[in-house]
């Protein structure tokens, strides 16, 4: 099944399911950007809106991107700030944002459903101005290397597993550093039921040279 009719499919229950990764990220993702302002943001997979409205309390100006067009209009429906542009994107393709603009780029929960991390990085470092922030909130990888995958159970009762891409935290360091990225800040995070388990998040902050 393709990500994007995957994700349309899991719009209507995603808030509501139980899901700890999803619920971290947004605890997570509060705590190291709770202090930040920044006068033009992108949020490169924005989903239902989870993050949304947090990161509007915090820019002039976002850009809210998704390739999924039930997760968009579910964060449509939530979040109605004019200063709030959402858009259909295919984040493996170029972005339709200009060049040199964005203060902060933020990727959540969204990198392991694209194979090539270094185009992904590449796009998100052109609209990024010189010295802009880009951070990473992930599935960690040792999750994925036991079997962790993003899924759900759909209407219909079916067990679906979204498509993902297992990526390396090499990876994530090579894909930024061509991306001229320099690595600021990497950090793993446990859920409070994770208790013996592997970290259920990684999150990285690079620089935009």
């Amino acid at each position: 099944m393709a990500i994007d009719r995957a994700y349309d499919r899991w719009a209507a229950s995603y808030d509501h399911d139980v899901n700890r990764t999803r619920d971290l990220d947004a605890e997570v993702t509060r705590r190291l950007h709770a202090s930040r302002r920044v006068a033009v943001a992108v949020e490169a997979g924005c989903g239902t809106g989870k993050n949304t409205g947090f990161f509007a309390e915090r820019a002039t100006l976002l850009h809210a991107l998704d390739f999924s067009p039930a997760m968009l209009a579910a964060a449509r429906a939530k979040h109605t700030a004019a200063h709030i542009r959402f858009a259909e994107q295919d984040l493996a393709a170029p972005w339709a944002l200009p060049d040199a603009t964005a203060d902060l780029v933020s990727f959540n929960l969204v990198l392991e459903h694209l194979a090539d991390l270094r185009s992904v990085f590449r796009e998100a470092a052109r609209v990024a101005r010189a010295g802009a922030l880009l951070a990473v909130s992930e599935l960690h990888p040792a999750r994925q290397y036991r079997g962790g995958q993003a899924h759900f159970t759909a209407a219909d009762g079916e067990e679906v597993r979204v498509p993902a891409f297992v990526h390396h935290v090499s990876e994530f360091l090579d894909a930024a550093e061509a991306a001229g990225l320099r690595l600021e800040r990497l950090e793993e995070w446990w859920h409070e039921a994770d208790a013996g388990a592997p970290p259920r998040l990684l999150t990285l902050q690079f620089r935009r040279q």
